[in-house]
């Protein structure tokens, strides 16, 4: 449930992060708090101990009936025929030229009933694409106003949950969910993560959220879990590759372009943007979204050019220091021919040359 002031939309966690001294922020068109003792701090935290993210602001579209199977289909990327009951699966939702409408997971509750986990700023917009598309197959109701959503994320995550649940988390998979009690409220736990590390998230009514982000709170105490705001999070995703729509996708980049053919099933049928990926897969793609780390001094931002040479071939998309790493990382679409790994060429950095080199993603991987 979202609370709407003025034009920002606000969690029903917006006074608990006021009265913890979080820094808010507009995001998405909502309120969000950036950061709380502050996002290194908060970064080191999830990465040794563990993290409690608010992220009430992400939509949940539910498509169900006898039809919700084919209109997935008809809607992603990726083959949902594929999933068991209680499996979640990354996705995306395309347009007829392979570009992003959104990433997004999507979760099989029944061979009737899905849910589709959406970015907050899109949440309005993929309701109306789907119900463009699918409306006459199966029933669209977008839920996101009856669910808040925490994540627990870090190597002490499952240890700090399973303190308030009797389900044995154990035995839950990567990319897997269970309905349950947490802290007695009934919940959807699901173990995906935007980190790079071990997490769950748990989905439940908003008018529990501030008693269960309380719960978490002291279970998490004494291995020193911190809330933690989107700053961490955007330091954290970049380390592990993890794409941000608005900014490493979008509706001007195919899925393949983005370096996310993994997500691509053609032999499935007919999707929305099957024949331009199709067809793109064959031709080969003339961008790339690659990995950079920095070799001269300098942080390279959304928008710096790339050039080679004083030629420019691509466009910074995130960028920023790597806490984990000690050394400043980005990713950027650059001409298919400079997308090698080992390839050198230049940020622009007010007006500058700075040098940098394409590297293996994900920058960072935790230790299993």
């Amino acid at each position: 449930m979202s609370e709407a002031t003025g034009s920002f939309k606000r969690t029903p966690l917006y006074e608990v992060h006021r009265q913890l001294g979080a820094k808010m922020i507009p995001f998405g068109g909502w309120e969000m708090p950036v950061q709380y003792a502050g996002i290194l701090e908060e970064h080191r935290a999830v990465r040794e101990r563990a993290g409690l993210f608010d992220i009430s602001h992400m939509g949940e579209i539910e498509i169900a009936g006898p039809g919700a199977l084919e209109a997935i289909q008809r809607l992603t990327t990726n083959d949902a025929s594929r999933l068991s009951i209680g499996e979640v699966q990354y996705s995306a939702l395309t347009t007829p030229e392979g570009t992003f409408v959104d990433d997004i997971t999507v979760y099989k509750f029944a061979d009737d009933r899905y849910w589709l986990t959406v970015n907050a700023a899109n949440t309005e917009k993929d309701v109306a694409w789907i119900s463009d598309h699918v409306a006459t197959v199966a029933e669209i109701r977008n839920i996101s106003d009856t669910i808040s959503l925490l994540a627990v994320q870090g190597p002490r995550a499952q240890e700090i949950l399973q303190k308030l649940t009797s389900v044995d988390l154990s035995t839950l998979k990567y990319y897997f969910f269970v309905q349950g009690n947490v802290a007695g409220i009934p919940c959807c736990i699901s173990r995906t993560g935007y980190t790079g590390e071990d997490g769950f998230e748990v989905y439940s009514p908003p008018q529990h959220a501030t008693t269960l982000w309380n719960a978490l709170i002291e279970a998490g105490a004494p291995v020193g879990m911190q809330p933690c705001g989107l700053g961490a999070r955007d330091t954290l995703r970049l380390e592990a590759k993890m794409a941000l729509y608005g900014q490493d996708i979008n509706d001007r980049h195919t899925v393949l372009e983005a370096d996310l053919g993994w997500i691509v099933k053609l032999e499935k049928g007919t999707f929305i943007g099957r024949e331009a990926l199709a067809h793109q897969k064959a031709e080969g793609v003339s961008r790339k979204l690659v990995g950079f780390e920095m070799l001269g001094r300098g942080i390279a931002r959304p928008h710096y050019a790339i050039a080679k040479e004083g030629t420019p071939i691509g466009e910074v998309t995130s960028g920023g220091p790597a806490p984990s790493l000690g050394k400043n990382i980005g990713l950027g679409y650059v001409a298919a021919q400079y997308a090698a790994i080992g390839t050198e060429w230049d940020i622009v950095i007010r007006g500058q040359p700075v040098t940098a080199r394409v590297v293996r993603t994900p920058f960072y991987k935790r230790a299993r």
